[in-house]
Protein backbone atom coordinates (compact mmCIF):
# COMPACT_ATOMS: atom_id res chain seq x y z
CA UNK A 1 0.00 0.00 0.00
CA UNK A 2 1.30 3.31 -0.76
CA UNK A 3 2.11 5.21 2.14
CA UNK A 4 3.55 9.29 0.92
CA UNK A 5 1.07 11.99 1.77
CA UNK A 6 -0.19 13.66 -0.61
CA UNK A 7 0.78 16.99 -1.01
CA UNK A 8 -0.66 19.91 -3.39
CA UNK A 9 2.39 22.26 -4.53
CA UNK A 10 1.62 25.74 -5.21
CA UNK A 11 1.66 24.92 -8.85
CA UNK A 12 -1.01 22.22 -8.98
CA UNK A 13 -3.31 24.36 -6.53
CA UNK A 14 -2.93 26.30 -9.34
CA UNK A 15 -4.05 24.20 -11.89
CA UNK A 16 -6.83 22.94 -10.13
CA UNK A 17 -7.91 25.88 -9.77
CA UNK A 18 -8.11 26.44 -13.34
CA UNK A 19 -10.46 23.55 -14.05
CA UNK A 20 -13.10 25.70 -12.78
CA UNK A 21 -12.72 28.43 -15.71
CA UNK A 22 -14.71 28.73 -18.62
CA UNK A 23 -12.07 27.96 -21.33
CA UNK A 24 -13.90 26.36 -23.92
CA UNK A 25 -17.55 25.76 -24.48
CA UNK A 26 -16.66 21.55 -24.59
CA UNK A 27 -17.24 18.90 -21.94
CA UNK A 28 -14.86 16.62 -23.79
CA UNK A 29 -12.20 19.71 -23.59
CA UNK A 30 -13.34 19.90 -19.91
CA UNK A 31 -12.94 16.36 -19.08
CA UNK A 32 -9.77 15.80 -20.79
CA UNK A 33 -8.32 18.30 -18.89
CA UNK A 34 -9.44 16.30 -15.63
CA UNK A 35 -8.27 13.46 -16.85
CA UNK A 36 -4.58 14.73 -18.07
CA UNK A 37 -3.99 16.55 -14.38
CA UNK A 38 -5.42 13.55 -12.46
CA UNK A 39 -2.64 11.58 -14.56
CA UNK A 40 0.00 13.47 -13.02
CA UNK A 41 -1.23 14.69 -10.08
CA UNK A 42 -1.97 11.95 -8.20
CA UNK A 43 0.37 9.62 -6.89
CA UNK A 44 0.48 6.15 -7.90
CA UNK A 45 -1.38 7.29 -11.16
CA UNK A 46 -0.94 5.71 -14.57
CA UNK A 47 -3.53 7.28 -16.35
CA UNK A 48 -6.99 8.62 -15.90
CA UNK A 49 -10.55 9.05 -17.52
CA UNK A 50 -13.68 10.94 -16.96
CA UNK A 51 -17.18 11.05 -18.28
CA UNK A 52 -20.04 13.25 -17.85
CA UNK A 53 -23.95 11.13 -17.36
CA UNK A 54 -27.42 12.08 -18.12
CA UNK A 55 -28.76 13.01 -14.80
CA UNK A 56 -31.71 10.97 -16.65
CA UNK A 57 -32.50 7.38 -14.39
CA UNK A 58 -30.82 5.48 -14.83
CA UNK A 59 -27.46 7.86 -15.83
CA UNK A 60 -26.01 7.28 -19.63
CA UNK A 61 -22.63 8.17 -21.01
CA UNK A 62 -22.86 11.75 -22.20
CA UNK A 63 -19.14 12.17 -23.15
CA UNK A 64 -15.51 10.31 -22.01
CA UNK A 65 -12.09 11.28 -22.32
CA UNK A 66 -9.27 9.52 -21.27
CA UNK A 67 -5.19 10.09 -21.06
CA UNK A 68 -4.26 6.60 -22.57
CA UNK A 69 -5.62 4.90 -26.12
CA UNK A 70 -6.15 1.97 -23.37
CA UNK A 71 -7.79 3.13 -20.98
CA UNK A 72 -10.51 4.87 -23.32
CA UNK A 73 -10.80 1.34 -24.75
CA UNK A 74 -11.93 0.13 -21.03
CA UNK A 75 -14.43 2.95 -20.98
CA UNK A 76 -15.90 1.95 -24.01
CA UNK A 77 -16.05 -2.01 -23.49
CA UNK A 78 -17.92 -0.45 -19.95
CA UNK A 79 -20.37 1.27 -22.13
CA UNK A 80 -20.98 -1.18 -24.69
CA UNK A 81 -21.54 -3.52 -22.16
CA UNK A 82 -24.15 -1.69 -20.15
CA UNK A 83 -21.99 -2.72 -16.59
CA UNK A 84 -18.72 -2.39 -15.25
CA UNK A 85 -17.00 -0.24 -11.74
CA UNK A 86 -17.84 2.61 -13.16
CA UNK A 87 -21.97 2.18 -13.73
CA UNK A 88 -21.45 0.99 -10.02
CA UNK A 89 -19.88 3.94 -8.85
CA UNK A 90 -22.82 5.98 -10.88
CA UNK A 91 -25.06 3.76 -9.58
CA UNK A 92 -24.83 4.06 -5.85
CA UNK A 93 -23.21 7.35 -6.16
CA UNK A 94 -19.77 6.18 -4.03
CA UNK A 95 -16.44 5.68 -4.85
CA UNK A 96 -16.13 2.30 -5.82
CA UNK A 97 -12.21 0.72 -5.70
CA UNK A 98 -9.93 -2.14 -5.73
CA UNK A 99 -6.46 -2.94 -4.56
CA UNK A 100 -5.54 -5.89 -6.79
CA UNK A 101 -7.25 -6.37 -9.80
CA UNK A 102 -5.58 -10.14 -10.06
CA UNK A 103 -7.64 -10.47 -6.90
CA UNK A 104 -10.77 -8.83 -8.07
CA UNK A 105 -14.17 -10.84 -8.33
CA UNK A 106 -16.57 -8.19 -8.83
CA UNK A 107 -16.31 -7.71 -12.82
CA UNK A 108 -14.49 -10.88 -13.97
CA UNK A 109 -14.78 -9.61 -17.94
CA UNK A 110 -13.89 -6.25 -17.29
CA UNK A 111 -10.95 -7.08 -15.15
CA UNK A 112 -9.21 -9.58 -17.57
CA UNK A 113 -9.22 -6.72 -20.03
CA UNK A 114 -7.58 -4.51 -17.43
CA UNK A 115 -5.10 -7.05 -16.35
CA UNK A 116 -4.24 -6.96 -19.76
CA UNK A 117 -3.52 -3.42 -20.20
CA UNK A 118 -1.46 -3.57 -17.19
CA UNK A 119 -3.80 -2.36 -14.79
CA UNK A 120 -3.58 -3.32 -11.08
CA UNK A 121 -5.64 -0.92 -9.05
CA UNK A 122 -7.75 1.40 -9.99
CA UNK A 123 -10.65 4.07 -7.92
CA UNK A 124 -13.51 5.70 -9.64
CA UNK A 125 -15.31 8.89 -7.86
CA UNK A 126 -18.38 10.30 -8.52
CA UNK A 127 -19.82 14.17 -8.28
CA UNK A 128 -22.57 15.64 -8.59
CA UNK A 129 -23.35 19.08 -8.89
CA UNK A 130 -26.46 21.04 -10.87
CA UNK A 131 -27.88 18.19 -13.14
CA UNK A 132 -24.32 17.77 -13.78
CA UNK A 133 -22.94 14.31 -13.21
CA UNK A 134 -19.52 13.15 -13.78
CA UNK A 135 -16.78 10.00 -12.89
CA UNK A 136 -13.14 9.66 -12.45
CA UNK A 137 -11.32 6.73 -12.67
CA UNK A 138 -7.46 6.92 -11.92
CA UNK A 139 -5.53 3.85 -12.27
CA UNK A 140 -2.42 2.22 -11.52
CA UNK A 141 -0.11 -0.38 -12.95
CA UNK A 142 1.66 -0.86 -9.03
CA UNK A 143 -0.99 -3.12 -6.50
CA UNK A 144 -2.20 -0.83 -3.59
CA UNK A 145 -0.60 2.01 -5.31
CA UNK A 146 -3.88 4.34 -4.87
CA UNK A 147 -4.90 5.10 -1.05
CA UNK A 148 -7.53 6.67 0.48
CA UNK A 149 -5.69 10.04 0.40
CA UNK A 150 -5.49 9.53 -3.49
CA UNK A 151 -9.07 9.06 -3.50
CA UNK A 152 -9.61 12.47 -1.79
CA UNK A 153 -7.36 13.93 -4.56
CA UNK A 154 -9.19 12.76 -7.45
CA UNK A 155 -12.54 13.85 -5.61
CA UNK A 156 -11.44 17.22 -5.31
CA UNK A 157 -9.76 17.45 -9.19
CA UNK A 158 -13.45 15.73 -9.93
CA UNK A 159 -15.43 18.19 -8.29
CA UNK A 160 -13.32 21.01 -10.18
CA UNK A 161 -14.02 19.27 -13.15
CA UNK A 162 -17.50 18.91 -12.54
CA UNK A 163 -18.21 23.07 -11.61
CA UNK A 164 -16.29 23.35 -15.15
CA UNK A 165 -18.86 21.15 -16.73
CA UNK A 166 -21.17 23.19 -15.22
CA UNK A 167 -19.70 26.47 -16.06
CA UNK A 168 -19.58 25.52 -19.87
CA UNK A 169 -23.11 24.64 -19.94
CA UNK A 170 -24.31 27.62 -18.24
CA UNK A 171 -21.85 29.61 -21.21
CA UNK A 172 -23.31 27.74 -23.69
CA UNK A 173 -27.18 28.46 -22.73
CA UNK A 174 -25.94 32.15 -22.18
CA UNK A 175 -24.38 32.56 -25.42
CA UNK A 176 -27.43 30.96 -26.90
CA UNK A 177 -29.67 33.19 -25.63
CA UNK A 178 -27.54 36.53 -26.27
CA UNK A 179 -27.29 35.02 -30.18
CA UNK A 180 -31.10 34.53 -30.13
CA UNK A 181 -31.84 37.77 -28.87
CA UNK A 182 -29.21 39.66 -31.58
CA UNK A 183 -31.25 37.72 -34.17
CA UNK A 184 -34.45 39.35 -32.61
CA UNK A 185 -33.14 42.60 -32.79
CA UNK A 186 -32.00 42.90 -36.04
CA UNK A 187 -35.57 41.39 -37.51
CA UNK A 188 -37.66 43.70 -35.34
CA UNK A 189 -35.18 46.70 -36.94
CA UNK A 190 -35.76 45.10 -40.75
CA UNK A 191 -39.23 44.82 -40.26
CA UNK A 192 -39.79 48.63 -38.56
CA UNK A 193 -37.75 50.08 -41.67
CA UNK A 194 -39.76 47.91 -44.10
CA UNK A 195 -43.29 49.16 -42.65
CA UNK A 196 -41.66 52.69 -42.98
CA UNK A 197 -40.87 52.03 -46.30
CA UNK A 198 -44.64 51.18 -46.66
CA UNK A 199 -45.84 53.81 -44.73
CA UNK A 200 -44.26 56.27 -46.89
CA UNK A 201 -45.68 54.62 -50.35
CA UNK A 202 -49.05 53.46 -49.11
CA UNK A 203 -50.05 56.74 -47.28
CA UNK A 204 -50.55 54.69 -44.18
CA UNK A 205 -50.41 54.27 -40.55
CA UNK A 206 -47.87 51.68 -38.83
CA UNK A 207 -50.62 49.15 -38.55
CA UNK A 208 -51.95 48.75 -41.94
CA UNK A 209 -48.04 48.59 -43.00
CA UNK A 210 -47.76 45.65 -40.67
CA UNK A 211 -50.96 44.15 -41.66
CA UNK A 212 -49.45 44.38 -45.55
CA UNK A 213 -46.63 42.60 -44.56
CA UNK A 214 -48.35 39.99 -42.96
CA UNK A 215 -50.58 39.44 -46.35
CA UNK A 216 -47.84 39.53 -48.59
CA UNK A 217 -45.76 37.18 -46.31
CA UNK A 218 -48.56 34.76 -45.88
CA UNK A 219 -49.67 34.71 -49.96
CA UNK A 220 -46.47 33.99 -50.57
CA UNK A 221 -45.80 31.59 -47.69
CA UNK A 222 -42.45 33.67 -47.46
CA UNK A 223 -41.10 34.64 -43.63
CA UNK A 224 -41.81 38.34 -42.65
CA UNK A 225 -38.17 39.23 -42.27
CA UNK A 226 -37.54 37.69 -45.75
CA UNK A 227 -40.47 39.61 -47.60
CA UNK A 228 -38.96 42.95 -45.24
CA UNK A 229 -35.22 42.47 -46.21
CA UNK A 230 -36.39 42.52 -49.93
CA UNK A 231 -38.47 46.07 -49.31
CA UNK A 232 -35.32 47.64 -47.47
CA UNK A 233 -32.70 46.20 -50.21
CA UNK A 234 -34.97 47.45 -52.56
CA UNK A 235 -35.05 44.51 -54.70
CA UNK A 236 -38.54 44.55 -54.75
CA UNK A 237 -40.84 41.58 -54.37
CA UNK A 238 -41.04 40.52 -58.35
CA UNK A 239 -37.82 38.62 -57.60
CA UNK A 240 -38.57 34.76 -57.26
CA UNK A 241 -38.05 33.98 -53.94
CA UNK A 242 -36.16 30.46 -52.05
CA UNK A 243 -38.93 27.86 -52.70
CA UNK A 244 -41.67 27.17 -50.09
CA UNK A 245 -39.70 24.53 -48.31
CA UNK A 246 -36.80 26.77 -47.43
CA UNK A 247 -38.81 29.69 -46.10
CA UNK A 248 -42.18 29.23 -44.83
CA UNK A 249 -44.44 32.12 -43.40
CA UNK A 250 -44.04 33.10 -40.07
CA UNK A 251 -47.19 34.91 -39.42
Amino acid sequence: MATSDTVITDELAVEIARLGLVRESSDVATLHRVTQLAARAVTGCAGASSMRWSPASPPEPLAAASSHPDLAELVDLQIEAGHGPIFDAVRVRRPVSCDDTLAETRWPGHVAAMLRRGVRCFITTVHEYEQVLVTLSVYGVVPGALDSRQQALASLLLAQGGAAVSNTRQFDDVHRTAVQLQQAVEARAVVDQAKGILMHALGCDADRAFAELRRISQTRHVKLTAIAQRIVSGRGLAEPFPSPGDDGADG
